[in-house]
């Protein structure tokens, strides 16, 4: 599996190659330092860590520096953000630097990142609810209405869509299409939208439903 970790920049629109306008949301991907490399005798599991973005240095913990400097980035700021890519498509060592041309336009990717956080909300926002009638004898208006029974069971349901948090939780955008790769910019291009803010930390998959796009 290839991957990559990136940074979402925001969204415009681009021509594809029929002309047709395609809304995009635009990626700065990499370029990432392979910071561990596990493997299945030693740690279980086959993958590899990347690291992205920079911190200052006396920001950093030792672990962080010592990881740093095993990398071969000693002297240099440390990364800020560190994403395990599971089942690597071809082995990497220590040190290695992973850019935004590990993916191709037509490509399929699946990517994962956290949702923008709305804080406390109501049931109406949270999931849609309709509310009460706003005619007479409405007083209900934005709530939820009856959530329990008078006997049996007698108590509220787990599970019950009620008001509470919403947002700010990870989600995962399956099958968006490479639309155009910029590797003098890091710069990746995928069709449609990804979650979080801009300037949010993503992971870039390849998809685990569809390869590359044919026509």
């Amino acid at each position: 599996m290839k991957g990559i970790i990136a940074k979402k920049l925001g969204m415009t629109q681009v021509y594809d190659d029929n002309g047709a306008l395609v809304p995009v949301t635009v990626l700065e991907a990499g370029p990432c330092t392979v910071m561990e490399v596990k493997t299945k005798d030693k740690n279980g599991y086959s993958a590899v860590q990347l690291g992205f973005g920079a911190r200052k240095s006396k920001n950093a913990g030792k672990a962080v520096l010592g990881r740093a400097k095993k990398a071969g980035m000693e002297g240099k700021n440390p990364h800020s953000d560190y994403r395990e890519i599971i089942d690597p498509d071809k082995e990497y060592k220590i040190g290695d630097v992973i850019k935004a041309d590990v993916f191709e336009a037509k490509e399929y990717v699946d990517v994962n990142g956290i949702v923008k956080g709305k804080g406390f909300q109501g049931v109406v926002k949270r999931y849609h609810f309709a509310g009460g009638r706003a005619s007479h004898g409405g007083g209900w208006l934005r709530r939820a209405g009856s959530i329990g029974q008078k006997e049996r069971p007698g108590n509220i349901i787990k599970g019950k869509r009620m008001p509470g948090h919403m947002g700010n939780v990870p989600r995962t955008i399956q099958n968006l299409l490479v639309v155009k790769v910029s590797l003098e910019d890091n710069l990746i291009f995928l069709k449609g939208a990804v979650p979080g803010p801009n300037g949010g930390i993503l992971t870039v998959r390849s998809a685990i439903k569809k390869s590359i796009k044919k026509n």
